[in-house]
């Protein structure tokens, strides 16, 4: 099963641990694709953050965010740490990698993608530094991130898959940076949270966004320390249902499917 998240907006400091190795990462067919990236990042944040409106502009910043673009300017020489002690939010929180059982944190380690206009994907216990940059972007060079990405993923993220289940939990931004395709989309399932409440007597239905990424976070959780390895889309609805959820299938995108997981209380 290979699990793919969404990074964070806000992100945890790097610490102090040794800086960053683009070839420790996971993936390391997207090193060349990193380094542009990188270095282009890199040299649009140099030099006085408070002067340096280009920057700020390109990164959709405001004000009160120009210490951002200091934190970019060092990324080569940055303090490092795992990508999930990195990513922060509602997601990660009701994941909790740092709570998950020994076994349950080896499976994370090897199923779990955390998808990144920088890095273009990584594990999370690759090390990375504390960074600020949207999959939304559009660099002066690279141009928009989403796209920039779609060859370098397309290239390596088939492999990755290994024949078994995809569960793309992306938001919009990052699932613009790689379609699954054929049988990889036949083995991908997606996943939309809806709150049911009774009005009146008749069952109403709505899109939550706050606790969709908080149920997102305890369904991956739920599946880690389950030790669960569903082969498809219908084995997963089966598997979710077994672990308490209401679980309701239906055709997805471009050859997925979709889970709509119905909740009652947030």
């Amino acid at each position: 099963m290979l699990v793919l998240l969404p990074p964070s907006e806000g992100k945890a400091e790097g610490g102090q641990g040794r800086p960053l190795d683009l070839g420790t990462l996971s993936l390391p067919g997207l090193t060349g694709a990193r380094e542009r990236v990188l270095d282009e990042l890199v040299e649009l944040c140099a030099g006085d953050p408070l002067h340096n409106e280009k920057a700020r502009e390109v990164l959709g910043l405001s004000e009160g965010l120009r210490g951002e673009l200091a934190k970019n300017a060092q990324l080569r020489t940055a303090p490092a740490r795992p990508a999930g002690e990195i990513y922060t939010g509602v997601l990660y929180d009701a994941l909790g990698l740092a709570t998950l059982s020994p076994a349950a944190r080896k499976r994370a380690a090897r199923s779990l993608l955390v998808f990144s206009a920088l890095w273009g994907a990584v594990g999370v216990e690759d090390r990375i530094p504390s960074y600020r940059l949207s999959g939304g972007v559009k660099l002066p060079g690279a141009g928009p991130l989403g796209a920039y990405w779609r060859g370098p993923l397309e290239s390596v993220l088939p492999q990755a898959a290994d024949g078994g289940l995809v569960l793309d939990l992306r938001s919009s931004a990052y699932a613009a940076m790689w379609k699954p395709k054929g049988g990889v989309a036949a083995r991908t399932a997606t996943v939309r949270v809806l709150q049911a409440k009774t009005v009146d007597g008749v069952e109403k239905r709505t899109v939550v966004s706050h606790f969709n990424k908080a149920t997102k976070g305890r369904v991956v959780r739920a599946l880690l320390e389950a030790g669960a390895e569903p082969s498809g889309p219908g084995e997963l609805a089966d598997v979710l249902r077994e672990l308490g959820w209401t679980v309701e299938s239906g055709p997805g995108k471009s050859g997925t499917t979709g889970l709509d997981i119905v909740v009652r209380d947030l």
